[in-house]
Protein backbone atom coordinates (compact mmCIF):
# COMPACT_ATOMS: atom_id res chain seq x y z
CA UNK A 1 0.00 0.00 0.00
CA UNK A 2 1.28 3.64 -0.96
CA UNK A 3 0.21 6.98 -0.99
CA UNK A 4 1.36 9.46 -3.54
CA UNK A 5 2.21 13.32 -2.34
CA UNK A 6 2.86 15.14 -5.02
CA UNK A 7 6.48 13.29 -5.98
CA UNK A 8 6.91 11.72 -3.17
CA UNK A 9 5.42 8.27 -2.21
CA UNK A 10 5.17 7.03 0.81
CA UNK A 11 5.19 2.99 1.29
CA UNK A 12 2.36 2.55 4.02
CA UNK A 13 2.84 -1.66 3.46
CA UNK A 14 4.89 -3.86 1.74
CA UNK A 15 5.50 -7.75 1.37
CA UNK A 16 9.10 -9.33 0.29
CA UNK A 17 9.91 -12.79 -1.01
CA UNK A 18 12.80 -14.37 0.87
CA UNK A 19 14.83 -16.95 -0.66
CA UNK A 20 15.60 -19.76 2.09
CA UNK A 21 19.06 -20.84 -0.36
CA UNK A 22 20.30 -17.50 0.15
CA UNK A 23 20.55 -17.44 4.53
CA UNK A 24 23.86 -17.81 4.52
CA UNK A 25 24.65 -14.88 2.50
CA UNK A 26 21.95 -12.47 4.22
CA UNK A 27 21.80 -13.99 7.72
CA UNK A 28 23.12 -10.99 9.32
CA UNK A 29 20.36 -8.68 7.99
CA UNK A 30 17.59 -10.88 8.22
CA UNK A 31 18.80 -11.64 11.98
CA UNK A 32 16.79 -15.19 13.58
CA UNK A 33 13.98 -16.06 10.91
CA UNK A 34 12.12 -18.98 11.24
CA UNK A 35 10.37 -20.09 7.66
CA UNK A 36 7.06 -21.87 8.16
CA UNK A 37 7.10 -25.40 8.12
CA UNK A 38 6.29 -27.37 5.29
CA UNK A 39 2.66 -28.61 5.00
CA UNK A 40 1.50 -26.39 7.55
CA UNK A 41 2.56 -28.57 10.51
CA UNK A 42 5.64 -29.08 12.06
CA UNK A 43 8.27 -31.62 11.68
CA UNK A 44 7.49 -34.69 13.38
CA UNK A 45 10.97 -36.41 15.58
CA UNK A 46 11.74 -38.48 12.93
CA UNK A 47 11.33 -35.73 10.25
CA UNK A 48 13.82 -33.42 12.52
CA UNK A 49 16.06 -36.01 12.80
CA UNK A 50 16.05 -36.89 8.89
CA UNK A 51 16.63 -33.07 8.28
CA UNK A 52 19.45 -32.39 10.87
CA UNK A 53 21.23 -35.89 8.88
CA UNK A 54 20.66 -33.58 6.18
CA UNK A 55 22.17 -30.41 7.27
CA UNK A 56 25.39 -32.15 8.36
CA UNK A 57 25.48 -34.02 5.56
CA UNK A 58 27.45 -33.02 2.16
CA UNK A 59 24.38 -35.67 0.67
CA UNK A 60 20.47 -35.30 0.33
CA UNK A 61 18.12 -36.80 2.84
CA UNK A 62 14.80 -35.79 2.99
CA UNK A 63 11.52 -37.57 4.62
CA UNK A 64 7.91 -36.29 4.64
CA UNK A 65 5.57 -38.47 6.33
CA UNK A 66 2.27 -38.00 4.47
CA UNK A 67 -0.10 -41.27 5.95
CA UNK A 68 2.14 -42.82 8.88
CA UNK A 69 -1.08 -45.68 8.64
CA UNK A 70 -0.35 -45.81 5.05
CA UNK A 71 0.50 -49.39 3.39
CA UNK A 72 3.08 -48.21 1.22
CA UNK A 73 6.25 -47.21 2.04
CA UNK A 74 9.10 -46.00 -0.15
CA UNK A 75 13.07 -45.35 0.40
CA UNK A 76 14.15 -44.07 -3.34
CA UNK A 77 17.59 -42.94 -4.37
CA UNK A 78 17.34 -39.75 -6.53
CA UNK A 79 15.04 -36.55 -6.13
CA UNK A 80 13.70 -37.01 -9.57
CA UNK A 81 12.70 -40.89 -9.01
CA UNK A 82 11.00 -39.96 -6.05
CA UNK A 83 8.88 -37.91 -7.81
CA UNK A 84 8.39 -40.05 -10.99
CA UNK A 85 7.81 -43.38 -8.02
CA UNK A 86 5.16 -41.15 -6.16
CA UNK A 87 3.20 -40.32 -9.17
CA UNK A 88 3.35 -43.70 -10.33
CA UNK A 89 1.55 -44.83 -7.31
CA UNK A 90 -0.70 -42.37 -7.42
CA UNK A 91 -1.74 -43.29 -10.22
CA UNK A 92 -2.07 -46.94 -10.17
CA UNK A 93 -4.51 -46.13 -7.50
CA UNK A 94 -2.22 -46.44 -4.43
CA UNK A 95 -2.24 -42.10 -3.48
CA UNK A 96 -4.64 -42.68 -0.26
CA UNK A 97 -1.93 -46.26 0.84
CA UNK A 98 1.21 -44.12 0.39
CA UNK A 99 2.81 -43.41 3.54
CA UNK A 100 5.76 -40.96 3.38
CA UNK A 101 7.21 -39.28 0.68
CA UNK A 102 11.31 -38.03 0.83
CA UNK A 103 14.84 -39.38 -1.27
CA UNK A 104 18.49 -40.12 -0.81
CA UNK A 105 21.04 -38.86 -3.18
CA UNK A 106 24.44 -37.56 -3.33
CA UNK A 107 26.69 -40.32 -2.31
CA UNK A 108 25.55 -40.90 1.52
CA UNK A 109 27.78 -42.79 3.04
CA UNK A 110 27.07 -46.18 4.68
CA UNK A 111 26.37 -44.80 7.85
CA UNK A 112 24.07 -41.88 6.82
CA UNK A 113 21.73 -44.56 4.76
CA UNK A 114 21.60 -46.49 7.67
CA UNK A 115 20.43 -44.11 9.94
CA UNK A 116 18.06 -43.13 7.11
CA UNK A 117 17.04 -46.27 6.19
CA UNK A 118 16.67 -47.39 9.81
CA UNK A 119 14.49 -44.18 10.90
CA UNK A 120 11.99 -45.23 7.67
CA UNK A 121 11.64 -48.57 8.88
CA UNK A 122 10.92 -47.41 12.69
CA UNK A 123 8.12 -45.52 11.24
CA UNK A 124 6.53 -48.10 9.03
CA UNK A 125 6.28 -51.33 11.80
CA UNK A 126 4.73 -48.97 14.57
CA UNK A 127 1.26 -49.89 13.44
CA UNK A 128 0.49 -53.11 11.82
CA UNK A 129 -2.24 -54.00 8.95
CA UNK A 130 -4.09 -56.81 8.39
CA UNK A 131 -3.34 -56.68 4.46
CA UNK A 132 0.58 -56.62 5.23
CA UNK A 133 2.81 -53.29 4.29
CA UNK A 134 5.50 -52.70 0.90
CA UNK A 135 8.30 -51.42 0.90
CA UNK A 136 9.72 -49.99 -2.36
CA UNK A 137 13.41 -49.69 -2.45
CA UNK A 138 13.81 -47.71 -6.05
CA UNK A 139 15.95 -45.70 -7.72
CA UNK A 140 17.35 -44.99 -11.52
CA UNK A 141 21.03 -45.43 -12.56
CA UNK A 142 22.82 -43.54 -10.28
CA UNK A 143 25.81 -41.19 -11.86
CA UNK A 144 28.00 -41.21 -8.92
CA UNK A 145 26.47 -42.67 -5.70
CA UNK A 146 28.42 -45.91 -4.94
CA UNK A 147 25.09 -48.18 -5.09
CA UNK A 148 26.77 -51.42 -2.93
CA UNK A 149 28.18 -48.74 -0.32
CA UNK A 150 24.34 -47.25 0.51
CA UNK A 151 22.84 -51.00 0.02
CA UNK A 152 25.50 -51.92 2.99
CA UNK A 153 23.11 -49.41 4.88
CA UNK A 154 19.91 -50.55 4.21
CA UNK A 155 21.14 -54.24 4.47
CA UNK A 156 22.45 -53.30 7.76
CA UNK A 157 19.01 -51.96 8.71
CA UNK A 158 16.70 -54.97 7.32
CA UNK A 159 18.89 -56.96 9.26
CA UNK A 160 18.26 -54.72 12.66
CA UNK A 161 14.73 -54.58 12.12
CA UNK A 162 13.93 -58.70 10.76
CA UNK A 163 11.18 -59.75 13.25
CA UNK A 164 9.13 -56.19 13.11
CA UNK A 165 9.14 -56.80 9.21
CA UNK A 166 7.95 -60.41 9.35
CA UNK A 167 5.70 -59.36 11.91
CA UNK A 168 3.76 -56.69 9.70
CA UNK A 169 3.91 -59.12 6.82
CA UNK A 170 6.12 -56.87 4.87
CA UNK A 171 6.61 -57.21 1.01
CA UNK A 172 9.99 -56.08 -0.28
CA UNK A 173 10.85 -54.50 -4.03
CA UNK A 174 14.22 -53.22 -5.12
CA UNK A 175 14.92 -51.68 -8.16
CA UNK A 176 18.40 -50.17 -8.73
CA UNK A 177 21.41 -49.77 -11.08
CA UNK A 178 24.50 -47.33 -11.44
CA UNK A 179 28.35 -47.79 -9.55
CA UNK A 180 28.40 -51.22 -8.34
CA UNK A 181 25.14 -52.17 -8.38
CA UNK A 182 25.74 -56.00 -9.41
CA UNK A 183 27.10 -55.77 -6.04
CA UNK A 184 24.90 -54.17 -3.91
CA UNK A 185 21.85 -56.31 -5.72
CA UNK A 186 24.00 -59.18 -4.24
CA UNK A 187 23.56 -57.95 -0.82
CA UNK A 188 20.33 -57.42 -1.15
CA UNK A 189 19.27 -60.58 -2.54
CA UNK A 190 21.43 -62.69 -0.03
CA UNK A 191 19.71 -60.95 3.11
CA UNK A 192 16.30 -61.57 1.95
CA UNK A 193 17.44 -64.93 1.62
CA UNK A 194 18.97 -65.19 4.99
CA UNK A 195 15.92 -63.30 6.80
CA UNK A 196 13.11 -64.67 5.27
CA UNK A 197 11.73 -61.59 3.67
CA UNK A 198 9.43 -61.60 0.80
CA UNK A 199 11.60 -59.83 -1.15
CA UNK A 200 12.54 -59.28 -5.08
CA UNK A 201 15.39 -57.84 -6.73
CA UNK A 202 15.97 -56.33 -9.92
CA UNK A 203 18.53 -54.63 -12.05
CA UNK A 204 18.52 -51.70 -14.89
CA UNK A 205 17.41 -54.53 -17.50
CA UNK A 206 13.63 -53.74 -15.14
CA UNK A 207 12.08 -50.42 -16.13
CA UNK A 208 12.16 -48.33 -13.33
CA UNK A 209 8.54 -48.06 -12.28
CA UNK A 210 7.70 -51.46 -12.98
CA UNK A 211 8.18 -52.63 -9.26
CA UNK A 212 5.45 -50.44 -8.29
CA UNK A 213 2.91 -52.59 -11.10
CA UNK A 214 4.59 -55.48 -9.53
CA UNK A 215 3.92 -53.94 -5.11
CA UNK A 216 0.56 -53.07 -6.18
CA UNK A 217 -0.97 -56.35 -7.88
CA UNK A 218 -1.04 -54.35 -11.15
CA UNK A 219 1.51 -57.06 -13.18
CA UNK A 220 3.04 -60.23 -12.85
CA UNK A 221 6.17 -60.65 -11.02
CA UNK A 222 8.75 -62.45 -13.16
CA UNK A 223 11.00 -64.82 -11.68
CA UNK A 224 14.31 -64.18 -10.70
CA UNK A 225 17.22 -64.82 -13.62
CA UNK A 226 20.88 -65.15 -13.59
CA UNK A 227 22.33 -61.60 -13.26
CA UNK A 228 24.41 -60.49 -16.03
CA UNK A 229 28.23 -59.90 -15.90
CA UNK A 230 29.18 -56.60 -15.70
CA UNK A 231 29.51 -54.90 -19.62
CA UNK A 232 32.90 -52.74 -18.31
CA UNK A 233 34.88 -55.32 -18.87
CA UNK A 234 37.25 -55.03 -21.85
CA UNK A 235 35.43 -52.15 -23.17
CA UNK A 236 38.51 -49.83 -23.98
CA UNK A 237 39.30 -51.34 -26.78
CA UNK A 238 38.92 -48.98 -30.30
CA UNK A 239 38.19 -52.55 -32.09
CA UNK A 240 35.35 -53.40 -29.78
CA UNK A 241 33.80 -50.12 -30.09
CA UNK A 242 34.23 -50.62 -33.71
CA UNK A 243 32.15 -53.39 -33.20
CA UNK A 244 29.42 -52.24 -30.93
CA UNK A 245 28.82 -49.47 -33.01
CA UNK A 246 28.33 -51.63 -36.45
CA UNK A 247 26.56 -54.57 -34.44
CA UNK A 248 23.93 -51.61 -32.71
CA UNK A 249 23.45 -48.99 -35.78
CA UNK A 250 20.87 -50.96 -37.15
CA UNK A 251 18.59 -50.84 -34.60
CA UNK A 252 14.97 -49.34 -36.10
CA UNK A 253 11.96 -48.13 -34.23
CA UNK A 254 10.05 -51.28 -34.94
CA UNK A 255 13.27 -53.42 -33.43
CA UNK A 256 13.01 -51.43 -30.58
CA UNK A 257 9.04 -52.03 -29.94
CA UNK A 258 9.58 -55.80 -30.65
CA UNK A 259 12.41 -56.04 -28.24
CA UNK A 260 10.86 -54.13 -25.85
CA UNK A 261 7.45 -56.42 -26.02
CA UNK A 262 10.12 -59.82 -25.98
CA UNK A 263 11.75 -58.29 -22.48
CA UNK A 264 8.71 -57.20 -20.39
CA UNK A 265 9.59 -54.02 -20.33
CA UNK A 266 6.82 -51.25 -21.04
CA UNK A 267 5.96 -50.79 -25.24
CA UNK A 268 6.74 -47.95 -26.87
CA UNK A 269 4.56 -46.23 -28.31
CA UNK A 270 3.41 -46.33 -32.10
CA UNK A 271 1.92 -43.32 -32.05
CA UNK A 272 4.17 -39.89 -32.07
CA UNK A 273 3.29 -36.56 -32.05
CA UNK A 274 5.62 -33.94 -33.62
CA UNK A 275 5.16 -30.65 -32.72
CA UNK A 276 6.94 -28.52 -35.45
CA UNK A 277 7.88 -25.35 -34.60
CA UNK A 278 7.97 -21.82 -37.07
CA UNK A 279 11.83 -21.19 -37.77
CA UNK A 280 11.82 -18.14 -35.20
CA UNK A 281 10.27 -19.90 -32.61
CA UNK A 282 13.28 -22.67 -33.21
CA UNK A 283 15.97 -19.43 -33.79
CA UNK A 284 15.27 -18.29 -30.85
CA UNK A 285 16.31 -20.97 -28.24
CA UNK A 286 19.46 -21.77 -30.54
CA UNK A 287 22.97 -21.47 -28.75
CA UNK A 288 25.25 -19.21 -30.56
CA UNK A 289 27.64 -21.84 -31.67
CA UNK A 290 28.17 -25.22 -31.14
CA UNK A 291 28.34 -26.35 -27.73
CA UNK A 292 30.81 -29.18 -27.67
CA UNK A 293 32.94 -30.96 -30.56
CA UNK A 294 35.10 -34.27 -30.78
CA UNK A 295 38.08 -31.44 -29.95
CA UNK A 296 36.65 -29.42 -27.13
CA UNK A 297 38.44 -29.28 -24.23
CA UNK A 298 37.73 -28.33 -20.52
CA UNK A 299 39.25 -27.23 -17.45
CA UNK A 300 37.38 -28.52 -14.30
CA UNK A 301 37.22 -26.38 -11.22
CA UNK A 302 37.39 -28.40 -7.74
CA UNK A 303 39.08 -30.89 -6.72
CA UNK A 304 36.99 -33.79 -8.75
CA UNK A 305 39.32 -36.36 -10.10
CA UNK A 306 36.97 -39.58 -10.20
CA UNK A 307 34.42 -36.98 -12.11
CA UNK A 308 37.65 -36.30 -14.57
CA UNK A 309 38.32 -39.94 -15.04
CA UNK A 310 34.77 -40.69 -15.84
CA UNK A 311 34.99 -37.87 -18.57
CA UNK A 312 38.70 -39.60 -19.90
CA UNK A 313 37.03 -42.92 -19.70
CA UNK A 314 34.13 -41.58 -21.84
CA UNK A 315 37.09 -39.51 -24.88
CA UNK A 316 39.54 -42.93 -25.04
CA UNK A 317 35.61 -45.31 -25.34
CA UNK A 318 34.73 -42.76 -28.04
CA UNK A 319 37.88 -42.62 -29.70
CA UNK A 320 39.08 -38.70 -28.91
CA UNK A 321 42.41 -38.52 -29.95
CA UNK A 322 43.01 -36.81 -26.73
CA UNK A 323 41.78 -36.28 -23.66
CA UNK A 324 38.91 -33.60 -23.39
CA UNK A 325 40.46 -31.87 -19.57
CA UNK A 326 43.16 -29.86 -20.28
CA UNK A 327 43.79 -28.86 -16.69
CA UNK A 328 41.99 -28.48 -13.73
CA UNK A 329 41.47 -25.47 -11.00
CA UNK A 330 41.72 -25.75 -7.03
CA UNK A 331 42.41 -22.69 -4.83
CA UNK A 332 43.30 -24.45 -1.65
CA UNK A 333 45.98 -25.90 -3.05
CA UNK A 334 49.66 -24.95 -4.84
CA UNK A 335 50.02 -25.55 -8.56
CA UNK A 336 50.91 -29.54 -9.44
CA UNK A 337 50.24 -32.46 -10.91
CA UNK A 338 47.29 -35.69 -11.08
CA UNK A 339 47.80 -38.94 -12.52
CA UNK A 340 44.94 -39.83 -14.04
CA UNK A 341 44.28 -43.04 -17.07
CA UNK A 342 44.04 -42.73 -20.77
CA UNK A 343 42.92 -46.01 -21.46
CA UNK A 344 45.66 -48.24 -20.18
CA UNK A 345 48.55 -45.23 -20.05
CA UNK A 346 49.45 -42.79 -17.28
CA UNK A 347 48.79 -39.42 -18.06
CA UNK A 348 49.76 -35.91 -15.78
CA UNK A 349 47.36 -33.36 -15.90
CA UNK A 350 47.78 -30.04 -14.10
CA UNK A 351 45.71 -28.56 -11.57
CA UNK A 352 46.09 -24.33 -10.87
CA UNK A 353 45.38 -22.56 -8.08
CA UNK A 354 44.27 -19.74 -10.17
CA UNK A 355 41.87 -20.35 -12.78
CA UNK A 356 43.63 -16.80 -15.03
CA UNK A 357 46.88 -18.83 -15.40
CA UNK A 358 45.27 -22.17 -16.03
CA UNK A 359 43.60 -20.35 -18.84
CA UNK A 360 46.69 -18.22 -19.84
CA UNK A 361 48.71 -21.92 -20.35
CA UNK A 362 45.71 -24.00 -21.71
CA UNK A 363 44.37 -21.20 -24.68
CA UNK A 364 42.85 -23.88 -26.53
CA UNK A 365 40.07 -24.51 -23.64
CA UNK A 366 36.21 -23.36 -24.37
CA UNK A 367 34.56 -25.35 -21.86
CA UNK A 368 34.65 -24.72 -17.73
CA UNK A 369 33.10 -27.98 -15.61
CA UNK A 370 32.78 -25.92 -12.30
CA UNK A 371 32.07 -27.79 -8.93
CA UNK A 372 32.76 -25.34 -6.78
CA UNK A 373 30.19 -25.43 -3.74
CA UNK A 374 26.72 -23.36 -3.73
CA UNK A 375 28.55 -21.00 -1.28
CA UNK A 376 31.50 -20.16 -3.57
CA UNK A 377 30.17 -21.16 -7.20
CA UNK A 378 28.63 -17.82 -8.20
CA UNK A 379 32.14 -15.67 -7.20
CA UNK A 380 34.30 -18.41 -9.24
CA UNK A 381 31.83 -18.59 -12.52
CA UNK A 382 31.82 -14.30 -12.10
CA UNK A 383 35.43 -15.02 -12.39
CA UNK A 384 35.37 -16.82 -15.43
CA UNK A 385 33.02 -14.84 -17.22
CA UNK A 386 35.50 -11.83 -16.84
CA UNK A 387 38.02 -13.74 -18.58
CA UNK A 388 35.99 -13.77 -21.92
CA UNK A 389 37.46 -16.60 -22.64
CA UNK A 390 34.86 -19.65 -22.23
CA UNK A 391 32.52 -20.49 -24.52
CA UNK A 392 29.45 -22.61 -21.85
CA UNK A 393 30.06 -23.02 -18.33
CA UNK A 394 28.65 -25.98 -16.63
CA UNK A 395 27.62 -25.11 -12.57
CA UNK A 396 27.03 -28.14 -10.87
CA UNK A 397 25.82 -26.50 -7.44
CA UNK A 398 22.42 -26.84 -6.45
CA UNK A 399 20.79 -24.30 -3.84
CA UNK A 400 22.31 -21.10 -4.93
CA UNK A 401 19.98 -17.92 -4.50
CA UNK A 402 17.70 -17.38 -7.47
CA UNK A 403 18.91 -13.85 -7.49
CA UNK A 404 22.42 -14.74 -7.97
CA UNK A 405 21.60 -16.87 -10.48
CA UNK A 406 19.77 -14.60 -12.63
CA UNK A 407 22.55 -12.18 -12.50
CA UNK A 408 24.83 -15.04 -13.89
CA UNK A 409 22.38 -15.46 -17.08
CA UNK A 410 22.41 -11.77 -17.49
CA UNK A 411 26.06 -11.46 -17.81
CA UNK A 412 26.56 -14.75 -19.47
CA UNK A 413 23.85 -13.47 -22.13
CA UNK A 414 25.47 -10.46 -22.87
CA UNK A 415 28.96 -12.05 -23.61
CA UNK A 416 27.59 -15.03 -25.58
CA UNK A 417 28.51 -17.48 -22.96
CA UNK A 418 25.64 -20.48 -22.57
CA UNK A 419 24.97 -21.56 -18.86
CA UNK A 420 24.34 -25.29 -18.21
CA UNK A 421 23.11 -25.01 -14.49
CA UNK A 422 23.52 -24.40 -12.09
CA UNK A 423 21.94 -27.80 -10.00
CA UNK A 424 22.54 -30.11 -12.80
CA UNK A 425 24.83 -33.20 -13.08
CA UNK A 426 26.01 -32.49 -16.55
CA UNK A 427 25.59 -33.43 -19.66
CA UNK A 428 26.50 -35.58 -22.68
CA UNK A 429 27.20 -35.53 -26.27
CA UNK A 430 26.76 -38.97 -27.19
CA UNK A 431 30.30 -40.10 -29.18
CA UNK A 432 31.71 -36.80 -28.59
CA UNK A 433 32.28 -34.98 -24.92
CA UNK A 434 30.67 -35.84 -21.68
CA UNK A 435 30.37 -33.32 -18.67
CA UNK A 436 31.34 -34.39 -14.95
CA UNK A 437 29.62 -37.74 -13.61
CA UNK A 438 27.08 -37.93 -16.01
CA UNK A 439 25.59 -41.21 -17.74
CA UNK A 440 27.58 -43.30 -14.46
CA UNK A 441 29.98 -45.79 -15.34
CA UNK A 442 30.61 -47.09 -18.56
CA UNK A 443 28.24 -50.47 -18.14
CA UNK A 444 25.45 -47.79 -18.20
CA UNK A 445 27.28 -45.81 -21.10
CA UNK A 446 27.99 -48.66 -23.34
CA UNK A 447 24.04 -50.09 -22.61
CA UNK A 448 22.43 -46.87 -23.73
CA UNK A 449 25.10 -46.51 -26.65
CA UNK A 450 26.27 -43.28 -25.43
CA UNK A 451 29.91 -43.86 -26.83
CA UNK A 452 28.61 -43.14 -30.63
CA UNK A 453 26.87 -40.45 -32.24
CA UNK A 454 23.11 -40.95 -33.15
CA UNK A 455 22.23 -41.64 -37.01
Amino acid sequence: TTVVQGDVVHALDLAARLDSTAEFLCKAHWGNLCFPPPFGREAIPEEAYIAELDAKSGASLKLTVLNPLGRIWTMVAGGGASVIYSDTICDLGGGAELANYGEYSGAPSESQTFEYAKTILSLMTTEKRPDGKVLIIGGGIANFTNVAATFKGIVKALTEYRHQLLENRVRIFVRRGGPNYQEGLKLMREVGSKLGLEMYVFGPETHMTAIVGMALGHRPIPKPTKPEPPMSQNLLGKNLVASLSQSSSTNSMSELMDSGERSGSPKLSKRITVCLWDPEQENALKPPAMLFTSSSKAIVWGMQPRAVQGMLDFDNLCSREVPSVSAMVYPFSGNHKQKFYWGHKEIMIPMYKDISEAVKKHPEVDVLVNFASLRSAYDATIEALNLKHFRSVTIIAEGIPENKTKKLIKKADSLGVTIIGPATVGGIKPGCFKIGNTGGMLDNIIASKLYRPGR
